[in-house]
């Protein structure tokens, strides 16, 4: 797969204008023929340099405009075209430097923005319009003909950057003698590629809020032991991942010499702090080195304007129609790297605050710490914190359900960086579920069950109290908090597996329920033994949607440590579920503390194949038979038996 980065513009279009007689057109004749034409056409034909011979390996079309040849409608199209605006002066005319501001710059604004008046308002545009302050065009100012002159235009030129911050650069050449031309290009290239403003603003001599944001969450992502220093070692893995480069030892002594003296808390330990952090690289944009601090943006995915690419966030994955989505080897080591990172007191789990720090990197947590994640996972019953089992659960919940979210806030915590991978590395997509059927048993390791029942059935209870040691501390509890979705982990024959309980409410017996509610690995249909007229509403499910399926179904009667009563239906609970070869109805009552009904949906979510768990009741060879197709892999295929017929004949 290898690493992502976020690409920078594919070619780079260069636009010269400015007023007649300056020059224009000599400048892109010199580079191209490296001599000065003795004879100047008004306007030179469009160019397009290939990208072997320009410095930053992108090819590059160099317009000439002419207001002789040219239109103001034609001017306006190539502007909006142009990814840089060269806008050119003759240093010797001073007019046509006072042209920049009168007449040019407001131009350019403009018509970046038609819904400014024609020509501007110079002294509005000076003070920097907030209209367009997202459509500004990379500009710069190019002052020729240095050869007639023995002085600089220089001081001129950066005061008139101070006033308009969408100035990249200026520099002064000679189309005739060609010093400086290549340079003037390169400047051009580099004001669309390596742009300043959106990293750093004049005025102030300061990083943009959006820069300075984008740089703490990478210093925070490369913190690895969480100490908030970048030690030595850090420095080198980050070097590495940015420039592929290791850092020498000398020239590391030499930036943290450089930072002590004009930060004096930059350097703390002998590592370099945020605050030495941020100083390097406004240094690097002060010394014009804008390419070094957009490579490290672009290896941790933003784009120009900042934002994190969606190619980044979200690369393509490929999921087979019947195939599901689970954390690979890889995906959990990283997370339970990042879990010990901001365990900050070692306690196994994670408390709010260190909870909030851990997601500081994201736009917001993906999840509610109080209502989403510690209602759905296990979690240290003392403290009520969300512990390493919890934590890793929620993400394998996440996956299953919303693996494009996943994915997203991988990227965000920096496993692209962490792991030199694309974060499809830590996906797993499993085999197509028709394989499994043929293949008759499951290969993957976490299993959806549809929890499906009235309400007031108890399903709720039921499902809450697959995350608890103690279910009696949860008798007389009323659940407050809609949590959808319960996960915890199971074994089946020793291997641990994962169970997800959707909790779907059925109003009325005659309800519908949408496909997304019936498909899932087991489906655990759910009425209250106590409610004479709580069976109907899953007998009515049973018949409608799973009868003629492949998906395995356990019917459930809850609070069996009440009177049990008659079913108000054709036939009761054990008559139905013997009909359609059903295990009996498995009785579950809180009180009771067991949870051998968990293991049994993840074993029945596990074997698909043996959909009719009652056929097997009625002649144990049958397990046997059935299990020998996985005691290749388990060695344990006659233990089915044992573990479902028991428990079943246990539940009555």
């Amino acid at each position: 797969m290898g690493q992502y980065t976020a690409t920078q513009r594919k070619n780079v279009r260069i636009l010269l204008v400015g007023d007649a007689g300056v020059g224009k057109t000599s400048l892109i004749l010199s580079l191209v023929s490296e001599e000065y034409p003795e004879e100047v056409p008004p306007r030179a034909e469009e160019i397009t340099i290939p990208a072997n011979v320009t410095p930053e390996q992108v090819p590059t079309s160099i317009v000439d405009f002419s207001a002789v040849e040219q239109t103001e409608e034609a001017l306006a199209a190539e502007i909006n075209k142009a990814h840089v605006v060269c806008i050119v002066y003759a240093v010797d005319d001073d007019d046509s430097l006072d042209r920049i501001t009168s007449h040019w710059l407001p131009l350019v604004r403009a018509k970046c923005n038609p819904s400014l008046d024609g020509e501007g308002d110079a002294e509005a545009e000076a003070e920097g319009d907030t209209q367009c302050e997202s459509v500004r065009k990379p500009i710069v100012l190019v002052g020729n003909k240095i050869d007639l002159i023995d002085y600089s235009t220089m001081d001129s030129v950066l005061a008139i950057m101070e006033d308009y911050p969408e100035i990249e650069s200026c520099v002064e050449c000679s189309a005739k003698t060609l010093h400086n031309i290549s340079e003037m290009f390169y400047y051009a290239q580099k004001a669309v590629l390596h742009p300043t403003s959106p990293l750093y603003m004049m005025e102030e001599q300061e990083l943009t809020s959006a820069c300075k944001k984008s740089l703490v969450r990478i210093f925070k992502i490369c913190d690895i032991d969480g100490d908030n220093l970048l030690n030595d070692y850090e420095l080198n893995l980050f070097q590495r991942r940015c420039f592929n480069t290791p850092l020498q030892p000398q020239i590391l002594d030499e930036v943290k010499v450089v930072i002590q003296k004009n930060v004096p808390d930059g350097i703390y330990n002998d590592a370099v702090t945020l605050k030495g952090f941020l100083f390097l690289h406004c240094l690097f944009i002060q010394r014009g080195r804008n390419e070094t601090t957009w490579a490290v943006l672009r290896r941790f995915g933003y784009n120009d304007q900042l934002e994190m690419c969606q190619e980044y966030l979200r690369p393509p994955l490929k999921i087979p129609p019947g195939s599901s989505t689970e954390l690979s080897h890889r995906g959990q080591q990283f997370l339970i790297a990042v879990f010990e990172r901001y365990d900050r007191d070692g306690d196994g789990a994670l408390s709010p605050e260190e909870h909030k720090m851990l997601f500081s990197t994201c736009p917001a947590a993906p999840w509610s710490y109080s209502t989403d994640i510690r209602k759905s996972c296990p979690i240290n019953e003392t403290t009520g914190w969300v512990t390493l089992h919890g934590w890793l659960c929620r993400w394998t919940l996440m996956t299953l359900i919303d693996v494009v979210k996943t994915t997203e806030y991988l990227a965000y915590l920096g496993f692209n960086v962490h792991e030199n991978d694309s974060q499809l590395a830590a996906i797993h997509v499993t085999r197509e579920r028709r394989i499994d059927l043929a293949k008759r048993q499951s290969s993957r390791s976490v299993y959806k069950c549809h929890v499906i029942g009235p309400k007031g059935s108890g399903k709720t209870g039921m499902c809450r109290g697959f995350l608890v040691e103690d279910m009696h501390k949860l008798i007389g509890k009323e659940f407050k908090t809609n949590v959808v979705h319960c996960i915890n982990s199971v074994q089946v024959y020793g291997q641990e597996k994962h169970l997800i309980l959707r909790d779907i409410d059925v109003r009325h017996a005659l309800d519908p329920l949408q496909p997304q509610e019936v498909n899932c690995d087991v489906a655990c249909l759910v009425f209250d033994s106590s409610n004479p007229r709580s069976f109907e509403y899953v007998a009515r499910i049973y018949i409608k949607y799973y009868a003629e399926s492949k998906i395995p179904v356990m019917i459930v009667g809850t609070k069996c440590d009440m009177d049990e009563r008659r079913q108000d239906y054709l036939m009761q609970p054990a008559e139905f579920c013997e009909k359609y070869k059903l295990l009996p109805p498995h009785l579950f009552s809180l009180k009771t503390n067991k949870k051998e009904l968990y293991t049994k949906l993840a074993t029945m979510a596990a074997f698909p194949h043996l959909r009719q768990f009652g056929l097997m009741t009625e002649d144990p060879k049958l397990w046997w038979k059935a299990g020998l197709g996985v005691a290749a892999a388990t060695m344990l295929g006659f233990i089915v038996l044992k573990t479902i017929s028991a428990a079943g004949a246990h539940s009555r």
